[in-house]
């Protein structure tokens, strides 16, 4: 039997390219080697300030637009996590055994803290573990993470070493499957992608907002005049031809660029149309799951049903150890 795979996102209101990139092209590439689980954690999302109204549209949007970018619902099960009741049931056990120096150590945990000065919750505390409670809940085995996750997944891998201990052998400790992907830097060329932060290109963009939005893009900060050779390894442009450019024409850009054979405009506008080829299928696949929202809820309740027959099976298992008493007439222990 495969590997089984856990890995969420949030419905932040959008899909950028930093998400597809880090994580969703990733989560398709893989649906086939392994038994994957795919999480729109709408639960994770509450911890920060959001606009009630929208989340449920968002979250169904969001999912439209994984199944799009190629998340296949008959390889890979995609679901809600608050369609799965378990995700915080095991959560509340988990605290009991997590200790809060562990969470305060959390760097997370602080910048989320300086970002949300005016709302700092104890969910955003004690949001690993949650997340913790998402990956063991399935047992999975492999985490597909990025850099700044791999805190997280370690106090995940202490969480079951304490619960095991204690209560006997009942979860694995899952190790990465890290992301070959550098991190994406957002079109202010400084800190990573991120909507909040108001520096994404998003991956249904239309062809002239993509070209607006990368012409305004950072590039080479040593690169004054059009004459100047530029540096293509300090260039998030150049970056991310990388990912979108055949390969050739990568190489042929970085000896144009440091010989100034080429300027960051025309060098932008090439990306634009790379960029555009690659997600003019993807958009167009996103707009016919926007017109049939009741296949996408389809697929939710197929992957919620599968996934919440393994979770009821695990938190039987959970409440075993935890010697409580069963609820039905003759116990269920």
């Amino acid at each position: 039997m495969a590997e089984r795979v856990f890995s969420g996102i949030q419905p932040t209101g959008e899909l950028h390219i930093g998400n597809y990139l880090g994580a969703v092209r990733n989560w398709v590439e893989i649906q086939s080697d392994f038994d994957c689980i795919y999480c729109v954690v709408d639960y994770h999302a509450i911890t920060i300030p959001y606009e009630v109204g929208e989340m449920s549209a968002r979250t169904l949007d969001l999912c439209a637009g994984l199944m799009a970018c190629g998340i296949d619902p008959d390889r890979a099960a995609l679901f809600i996590q608050s369609h799965v009741p378990e995700h915080t049931e095991l959560a509340w056990v988990f605290n009991a055994v997590t200790p809060m120096g562990e969470l305060g150590r959390q760097t997370q945990f602080k910048a989320k803290s300086q970002q949300h000065e005016e709302n700092i919750n104890a969910g955003l505390f004690t949001y690993p573990v949650l997340q913790a409670a998402d990956i063991l809940l399935y047992k999975a085995s492999r985490v597909p993470v990025g850099e700044d996750q791999a805190q997280h997944l370690e106090l995940s891998r202490e969480i079951a070493r304490r619960f095991n201990n204690r209560f006997g052998e009942t979860f694995p400790e899952a190790t990465t499957l890290f992301t070959t992907t550098p991190r994406i830097r957002g079109l202010d060329g400084q800190a990573k992608m991120s909507k909040s932060l108001g520096n994404t290109i998003r991956v249904d963009e239309e062809p002239a907002e993509l070209r607006r939005l990368l012409a305004g893009a950072y590039t080479d900060p040593n690169r004054k005049r059009r004459s100047d050779p530029g540096d293509p390894s300090i260039c998030n442009i150049y970056t991310l031809h990388g990912f979108f450019t055949d390969e050739g024409q990568v190489d042929q850009i970085r000896r144009d660029c440091q010989s100034a054979a080429i300027g960051c405009v025309d060098c932008k506008k090439l990306l634009a149309e790379t960029m555009e080829r690659h997600f003019t299928p993807i958009r167009e696949r996103w707009a016919h799951l926007r017109e049939k929202p009741d296949e996408v809820r389809g697929a939710l309740e197929s992957g919620r049903d599968r996934c919440r027959a393994i979770a009821v099976e695990t938190m039987a298992e959970v409440r075993d150890r935890l010697g409580l008493l069963g609820s039905g007439s003759g116990g269920d222990r």
